[in-house]
């Protein structure tokens, strides 16, 4: 087996083919955009964590697609949580979530249309991390946050059901 294909797997279970866990399309499908904008005590909500994964989604994605890395030291993870509140709406959504299917649609291609020499090319700038293992840590980092949403959606269920 590939790299390739590996990660072409791995990228697939997290947005859209069930395997050993929802995949986030799956998750997200059936939310509105107050749903999704539904906030906990510790201030999270699903939209912001899309926002989030398609912040290092796209960032990631255009490192890889210059081939190369360089640190931006201006960017606070913090901020890439950010809903703006004034945008809360259906339509907002849906581009938030067209938004984030477009990444992960041009992910795939970034991939079937990699070298393997791309693939296993080191990132110096970056630990010396060869390709593969970057994005390979960026689906497991897509799982995590997936795995937080699939939580808060439980949640925002279960307090819609209480609250009726």
């Amino acid at each position: 087996m590939s790299y390739k294909s590996i990660l072409l797997d791995q990228l697939n279970a997290c947005y859209n083919d069930k395997s050993w866990f929802i995949p986030l399309h799956e998750i997200l499908i059936d939310l509105n955009a107050a749903q999704a904008a539904w906030e906990t005590e510790s201030k999270q909500s699903i939209w912001s964590i899309v926002n989030h994964l398609i912040f290092w989604n796209e960032k990631w994605l255009e490192r890889y697609n210059a081939g190369q890395f360089e640190l931006d030291s201006t960017i606070n993870n913090e901020d890439t949580f950010y809903v703006n509140p004034h945008s809360i709406n259906d339509l907002e959504w849906k581009k938030t979530l067209q938004r984030l299917e477009t990444v992960f649609i041009d992910w795939n291609r970034a991939i079937e249309e990699s070298s393997d020499a791309k693939l296993i090319s080191v990132i110096p700038s970056y630990y010396n991390a060869p390709w593969w293992g970057v994005v390979s840590n960026l689906c497991i980092h897509n799982a995590y946050h997936i795995g937080q949403i699939m939580l808060l959606k439980k949640q925002l269920l279960s307090s819609s059901q209480t609250s009726q």
